[in-house]
């Protein structure tokens, strides 16, 4: 839905309000025409149902909102004498238009001095669990989302089974736009395996502002750009289902080329701005390499413990092939007695990856190889040709067209690109742009493979990791990763864990409440 769309359908959700309450309104002393004006209705409602004026803006905060209506509904009911449990169920049935059976039919008196403490324990539970669901909701949405690494494509940097916080707000929280959705939940509700949420109505795009723009090299949350789904849930017709922007499956890259750059990969290392990529110190980039063995092979079990080598595999007679090693561990391995000889593999310049971004012929080259490319950036003008056409087509057609509710057409007759039908010479990008990759050079589906990462992707920045779970190893003490327990994700130097810290304050907080509470019971 475009801007002018949304604001008719809030004219129109207005009228909708005043035509069922406006009867209410009066009856609880209040004017009629206090029923219609938007937002200052709401404030005016909250005082009638007795209930602050602040929760008129947990009326306006999508998914939040999705809660508060029904609450809300059930609120006014009661404070015209409707507190029956069938009144309270069809309320909630009729999605609020109870209230209009209410407003025509009935001769209700208001209850200006009803009490608002619960009457049972079981009301008093529900209250704390829906006002908790409230208050996660917000947390989860606007300010901190926890995050598990499920892939290996940042190794040694994040490892799989971390357990991550992502900032919403270094970068800007960007607010839902999927309207209707099941709370802190993202594409599937877990257990069921159905879908959490419903395509329409969609909110357009916007971020808060934040205190930080993307830097170059920064690890990034991102909602995957070209997510779709086969046989989606429970859905099994072989259609692919496109999911909106902020229900698309989440990644963590790292941001290695910025709007306005221009980027290319040259055996293997990054070049931005014809310049060698720099990494934290932090960042532990790891590529493939073969080698030849001597003297029998070697002890599997030590392998990583020494040398971080997860998998070795021999190919040919004594030759093999590690998947994926850092260069401070290849320099260390290639010192072992039973190493003849190590390099790093590195595919030719002329072998080009039909699966590289933007695919077949139009291929920029293949994982060690990425020819130069621009990478888009909000406000400037590229030429546009049927050479360059193929990296900039779904920028073109999807991410600047039918995500943004403006669906778009690029075609190719002859030597001349056409969008819509008419001829395209140049185009000015509406939004920036980023190259995202993986600090496991051979093992990472990234930009590599399916390019551009629009801005409005963007979810977050991991900040903190939590806890650590390695599924490798032997029993709960072995499979716990003590040292990465309460670490940060950024910063200089080996990451320091704080988990002593947090215990600490821990007790102390329990020890101290402990404290307060006796004296108040002693005063009492």
């Amino acid at each position: 839905m475009t801007l002018a769309q949304w604001f008719i359908f809030f004219l129109v959700v207005q009228v909708i309000h005043f035509l069922g309450t406006w009867k209410l309104y009066k009856k609880a002393g209040r004017q009629a025409w206090e029923a219609l004006v938007p937002v200052y209705n709401a404030v005016i409602l909250m005082k009638i149902i007795g209930r602050p004026w602040w929760w008129t803006i947990l009326l306006f905060i999508p998914i939040v909102n999705l809660i508060m209506f029904p609450v809300v509904w059930v609120e006014t009911a009661r404070s015209f004498g409707k507190n029956t449990t069938t009144d309270t169920v069809l309320v909630l049935v009729t999605l609020g238009f109870y209230l209009y059976y209410i407003n025509y039919t009935q001769d209700v008196t208001y209850r200006e001095d009803r009490s608002l403490v619960p009457k049972s324990s079981s009301g008093e539970w529900v209250s704390s669990i829906l006002f908790a669901v409230v208050a996660a909701t917000i947390v989860h949405t606007y300010v901190m989302q926890p995050f598990t690494i499920p892939t290996g494509s940042l190794e040694r940097t994040l490892l799989i089974g971390d357990f991550l916080f992502v900032s919403k707000f270094h970068y800007g929280a960007r607010t839902p736009m999927t309207t209707v959705s099941f709370p802190m939940v993202h594409d599937t509700i877990p257990k069921l395996g159905i879908k959490s949420y419903l395509d329409k109505p969609q909110l357009p795009y916007f971020r808060l502002p934040g205190f930080q723009d993307v830097e170059r090299s920064d690890i990034v949350v991102f909602s995957w750009p070209v997510d779709t789904v086969n046989k989606f849930y429970n859905l099994n017709d072989g259609k692919y289902y496109h999911k909106p922007i902020d229900k698309k499956s989440n990644y963590v890259k790292r941001a290695v080329g910025l709007p306005g750059d221009s980027l290319k990969v040259v055996d293997g290392k990054v070049f931005v701005n014809n310049k060698p990529l720099e990494l934290p110190d932090r960042a532990r980039v790891q590529y493939g390499y073969t080698g030849v063995s001597k003297n029998g092979g070697f002890n599997a079990g030590n392998l990583y413990d020494q040398y971080k080598i997860k998998q070795l595999s021999f190919v040919q007679g004594n030759q093999f092939f590690i998947p994926e090693l850092s260069e401070e561990s290849a320099a260390r391995f290639k010192n072992h007695p039973n190493v003849a000889a190590l390099e790093r593999f590195i595919r030719p310049k002329e072998d080009k990856d039909a699966d590289i971004f933007p695919k077949g012929s139009a291929s920029l080259g293949n994982v060690d190889q990425i020819a130069s490319v621009y990478i888009p950036k909000e406000g400037t003008t590229t030429p546009i040709t049927t050479e360059n056409i193929p990296l900039y087509k779904r920028l073109i057609e999807v991410y600047e067209g039918e995500e943004m509710g403006n669906p778009r057409k690029v075609s190719i007759n002859g030597n001349q690109v056409l969008l819509d039908g008419q001829p395209l010479t140049s185009y000015t990008f509406k939004q920036d742009y980023y190259w995202m990759m993986g600090d496991n050079r051979h093992n990472s589906e990234d930009s590599r493979f399916w390019g551009f990462v629009p801005e409005n992707h963007i979810v977050g920045k991991p900040v903190f990791i939590w806890f650590s779970w390695d599924s490798n190893g032997k029993g709960i003490g072995e499979k716990i990763r003590w040292e990465r327990l309460f670490t940060t994700v950024g910063g200089s130097g080996q990451p320091v864990s704080y988990f002593v810290y947090f215990l600490v304050a821990l007790v102390a907080y329990f020890i101290i409440s402990k404290i307060i509470k006796n004296k108040r019971a002693s005063k009492s």
